[in-house]
């Protein structure tokens, strides 16, 4: 039964619609047959046109209208039709009872689906669109498979152990001694700055390196203290004791900050939502590491001159630099071990680069002599304060004091609500340096390196370490710069080189630990700057940030700022509200432009001097731009998305374009003659002086007739974005007083498809004489492309009766069809191509189509249904009602 209602239309209708819809004469219209209006919900009307159909063959043509759509016999009796449709159409059944074919219409399934479809808003004429049913049954996987897999990745040495090699063994065991020695140093260095005891970091280094053997994806990150990280966790003792005094003591306060940051990170990544950390951008990152190596390293100088007792060296640094200036007159003998640490340690680390360059045999045994400046400088120094100390009561100079050998503080982290909610306010940036720091740096040396890690299986081992390390009265530990490199440059091969370095900080601990007494605290503090040091972004850094983007030059110089003058938390706080701000701007604020069109003629002569086309953006807003850009045909307006069509900027780009559209076109209706009451409230029009003048360059504006939507970089589209393009096309008509089309090309996703077509664009009649970009071989009658007859179709969304010896084409074997048909299939594989369709997988061994459940039902994002989706702009102009010379 064909259906002939009347329903609302807000597709597209263009200016040739109405000479090929009509019929040609009264008499036609009688051969015909009798063509009615009805409302979908008339039954008796249904069934009178049964009856009036039952004599003569129907073909559907939609006759276009702004608001009325109407279905009635073709007016050309040419026009192809679908085996089904034509053979449904040929035999209705006979009315044999009114009142019971009534009745039964009432009880049919199939009328009752498709009354609660059109009760939705979905008809009959509805283009195929893709499937949330489908689409989720894709994305679905296999649970039994998905639990295997997802557990194997929580455990990764499981892929390389098995293969593990005596190759391998040597390259960690080198990797592993060498930071070791690095590690030990530094972790007393770090503690100091955490307001800890020196054991305290010691416990931090040796379960950090072994937990993140276990679970890391990365061979070259180093876990332990860590500069930032140290000074943050000093920040909050500091506060919390200020606030209780010594209720909680140092160690207690660093192991509750280290389980509940080490919680929060470890079910980051057990929810694999790491990729919440793409939010901060790097020079974010860079900005406030800047700032806080520029603060550690400041709150450091006192200490190397003796002067730490004599002011606070905690408060913003600024501060504490003006404060050294002042006190240096006061140093005392702790300046000596101090300064020369220092220089003795860049003395080491420059010559032994040099002699690396110059004799490039000599580089390997450099290199590692240098990693080992750390120790060495420590140990000559701790022997020369050994000898000046030994025979005094009280030492001459500050030094680290007793270390107790082994592990003495194991057991259980002490939480409470009190301490919970003193902790609370600072967790969010502990959280964000202890997952943030060790992202950035794995993911450098995984690019440095050549292999990929996993963000969320990182989080996990980071997690794990500072879970687990407070039963050892861990504070919250991740990964190193520094001493990453070292490793990295040491030749390491697997993750088990952590191994050989949890060893060396065990050693450590029970072997070495009386020795500690000795250290010079400067010595220390000279260590501690020569460590921070590399984390300051160098000029060439940051004047790369200010030659890339501007804007972003201001996020790190202000994180840099705000650490300088206030504290690191306020520049991680700057930093990200900035980060977001800009962000959200980009995406509200979207750069879309107008284009116009530029040829080229190709000069190579393989090209063949073929002119192509392309399309630029007609307005030179920064004014570099040598090559003339020729504006559309007149009255086409093209616009380009360069972000995905959302709330935030949706209405902002549709008063771009109907701005756009009532400053270049002229208004479909005169009001040059229109009185000053009739006018709209908020048009007063041109002043009597203008009026005449303004009147003849709005005369000379062409009249809108199209509007070319490039949606190429358009990933998603919303509801909001929907319905302000419905918006812009009311105001638009409006404006032109007359049907506009709107035409969209470079649809990628079939979730736009399926937005658009809910929003009622897509359908329509193009140019007449246009084949359709998707398959223009197999259309029989091109004026009739626009609009053609139903179509039987196979799953992938193409017609099924053009699918004929399709396996002849692939073989190259000739049936004796003529050139034309040989055409149609190939530009029918040439669109199954196009859409993702492989004969050769869909196809049997016998060439016959492979059961359903086999392969997937794809949607085509281009089908004949929809016209006005198009392929690129040049199939969109292509496919308008504009002249040859235009």
């Amino acid at each position: 039964m064909v259906d002939r209602s009347i329903s609302t239309d807000r597709s597209e209708p263009s200016s040739s619609i109405w000479n090929q819809a009509a019929p040609a004469n009264n008499s036609e219209r009688k051969g015909k047959g009798k063509q009615r209006l009805s409302i979908d919900n008339d039954n008796d009307h249904h069934q009178q046109d049964s009856l009036d159909q039952s004599s003569s063959s129907y073909t559907t043509t939609n006759i276009r209208h702004p608001f009325i759509r109407i279905h009635g016999p073709s007016p050309d009796s040419s026009l192809p039709t679908s085996p089904s449709s034509s053979s449904s159409r040929a035999s209705p059944p006979p009315p044999t009872d009114m009142a019971n074919s009534r009745t039964s219409s009432v009880y049919n399934p199939h009328t009752v689906k498709s009354r609660v479809k059109n009760y939705f808003g979905y008809t009959e004429t509805t283009p195929e669109t893709i499937s949330v049913v489908s689409w989720a049954k894709s994305k679905t996987p296999d649970l039994r498979t998905g639990a295997k897999e997802y557990v194997l990745s929580l455990f990764p040495f499981l892929q390389w152990a098995p293969r593990y090699n005596l190759t391998w063994l040597f390259g960690d065991l080198v990797a592993g001694i060498t930071v070791g020695m690095v590690l030990v140093p530094q972790s007393l260095s770090y503690a100091k700055i955490a307001l800890l005891e020196p054991q305290f970091g010691l416990y931090s280094s040796f379960i950090g390196v072994l937990t993140y053997a276990f679970f890391a994806t990365s061979k070259d990150v180093s876990i332990g203290p860590v500069a930032v990280m140290s000074l943050e966790t000093g920040n909050i003792i500091a506060k919390v004791q200020d606030k209780f005094g010594d209720l909680y003591s140092a160690p207690v306060i660093a192991t509750a900050l280290a389980f509940i940051c080490g919680f929060i990170v470890l079910a980051i990544g057990l929810l694999r939502i790491g990729w919440l950390v793409e939010f901060i951008p790097q020079p974010a990152v860079s900005g406030f590491m800047t700032g806080s190596a520029i603060n550690i390293a400041a709150g450091q100088f006192p200490a190397v001159f003796g002067l730490a007792k004599r002011f606070d060296t905690r408060a913003a640094t600024y501060k504490v630099i003006i404060n050294t200036l002042k006190n240096l007159k006061f140093s005392s003998l702790d300046a000596a071990f101090g300064v020369t640490s220092l220089f003795l340690l860049y003395f080491i680390k420059w010559s032994l680069a040099w002699i690396g360059q110059k004799k490039p045999k000599y580089a390997r045994a450099a290199f590692f002599a240098s990693c080992l400046r750390h120790a060495l400088v420590i140990i000559i120094y701790t022997i020369i304060s050994w000898r000046i100390n030994i025979h005094h009561k009280k030492a001459r100079i500050a030094l680290v004091g007793t270390v107790p050998s082994g592990l003495r503080n194991v057991g259980q982290p002490e939480i409470t609500g009190e301490l919970l909610a003193a902790i609370g306010p600072h967790i969010p940036v502990a959280t964000i340096i202890l997952l943030l720091e060790h992202i950035s740096i794995a993911k450098s040396f995984g690019r440095l390196n050549g292999y990929k890690i996993n963000p969320n299986q990182e989080l996990i081992a980071i997690g794990v370490n500072n879970t687990l390390g407070t039963i050892f009265s861990a504070y919250p530990s991740t990964g190193s710069f520094s001493r990453s490199a070292l490793k990295s440059k040491a030749g390491v091969r697997t993750p088990a080189a952590g191994l050989a370095t949890g060893v060396v900080v065990i050693v450590a601990l029970y072997a070495v630990a009386p020795a500690f007494y000795w250290i010079p605290n400067a010595t220390l503090s000279a260590l501690i700057i020569h460590a921070v040091a590399d984390l300051v972004a160098s000029p060439k850094h940051s004047y790369g940030f200010w030659r890339v983007s501007p804007i972003e030059y201001i996020i790190f110089v202000g994180a840099v700022l705000w650490s300088i003058f206030y504290s690191i938390e306020a520049g991680i706080y700057w930093s990200l509200a900035f980060s977001v701000v800009l962000l959200l701007l980009r995406i509200a604020r979207p750069k879309g432009h107008f284009l116009g069109r530029v040829r080229i003629r190709p000069e190579s002569v393989e090209s063949g001097h073929q002119i192509r086309d392309v399309y630029l953006p007609l307005e030179d807003n920064d004014g570099v731009r040598d090559i003339p850009v020729e504006a559309p045909p007149p009255g086409v307006v093209i616009y380009r998305f360069e972000e995905s069509f959302l709330y935030p900027n949706a209405s902002y780009i549709n008063d771009r374009l109907v701005g756009y559209v009532k400053q270049n076109t002229r208004r479909g209706k005169d009001f040059s003659g229109v009185s000053a009451g009739d006018r709209p409230w908020n048009d007063p029009g041109p002043k009597a002086k203008d009026a005449q003048a303004l009147l003849e360059v709005e005369q000379s504006k062409p009249k809108l007739r199209a509007v070319v939507l490039d949606f190429t970089a358009v990933a998603n589209l919303d509801t909001t974005g929907v319905q302000n393009l419905i918006d812009t096309r009311t105001e638009v008509e409006k404006w032109a007083d007359a049907p506009v089309e709107f035409h969209f090309c470079g649809i990628l996703s079939p979730w736009i498809r399926r937005a658009l077509i809910a929003g009622g664009f897509g359908q329509g009649q193009t140019r007449a004489g246009t084949a359709l970009e998707v398959a223009p071989a197999v259309i029989e009658n091109l004026e009739s492309a626009a609009s053609p007859a139903a179509v039987e179709r196979d799953a992938d969304g193409f017609p099924i009766n053009q699918r004929r010896n399709i396996h002849d084409l692939e073989s190259g074997e000739n049936r004796g069809e003529s050139s034309e048909s040989s055409s149609a299939r190939q530009s029918l594989y040439d669109e199954k191509n196009i859409h993702g369709v492989d004969y050769q997988q869909r196809l049997g061994a016998n060439g016959n189509r492979r059961p359903s459940d086999e392969s997937g039902k794809t949607v085509p994002l281009l089908d004949r249904s929809t016209p006005f989706f198009h392929f690129d702009l040049q199939d969109a102009l292509n496919s308008l009602h504009i002249p040859n010379d235009q």
